[in-house]
């Protein structure tokens, strides 16, 4: 049986920003791959949580809640209400630190498995966050909505993709200056 392809114009992102990515738009309108009639079992494999988290109403209800949540702290003026919300996903699991036979192990514990992909989106939120927030992006087209984690080494990343968003802004550009000589 063959998986369904991620229709996403960004993929790959850290965990939480591919789950803001969940929404997006395009010429043809907003799109919602978790209202997708199989867009969960799409988002989790593309992931790499298919088999982690359970495909289960429980694991979308989280996912939406946690999603929101993301979405209120990417913008500008993060409220308490928006943190608070993270927090409530974050309260949810726990990273477990164990001395193994082969050393340590490290285990995430979740009080049920329909928190686990929500709970590692927001976990590793917070992990972006101590590292380099300011790598955090917004894609530079003001009509996309698209978010990614700039790697790029002199962090001048602008476009949630070239082939996408930077190819029109290029265009659109060489137009202007066309229409203007």
């Amino acid at each position: 049986m063959s998986t369904p392809t991620d229709p996403r114009p960004l993929i790959g992102e850290p965990l939480p920003l591919d789950l803001l990515n969940t929404r997006w738009s395009d010429d043809d309108g907003a799109y919602d791959l978790l209202e997708h009639p199989g867009g969960l079992g799409i988002w989790l494999a593309s992931a790499g949580l298919a088999g982690v988290a359970p495909e289960s109403p429980g694991t979308l209800g989280a996912l939406v809640s946690t999603r929101a949540a993301l979405f209120a702290l990417v913008q500008p003026g993060a409220t308490d209400t928006a943190r608070e919300a993270l927090n409530d996903t974050l309260r949810h699991g726990y990273v477990r630190r164990l001395l193994g036979p082969d050393g340590p192990q490290t285990t995430i514990e979740t009080d049920s498995p329909d928190w686990i992909a929500a709970w590692r989106a927001a976990e590793h939120y917070l992990r972006l966050l101590e590292d380099r927030p300011e790598r955090l992006r917004k894609c530079a087209n003001p009509v996309c909505s698209l978010r990614f984690y700039d790697v790029s080494k002199a962090g001048a990343r602008r476009w949630c993709s070239m082939a996408a968003c930077g190819n029109r802004a290029k265009y659109r550009s060489h137009h202007a200056r066309q229409n203007q000589a």
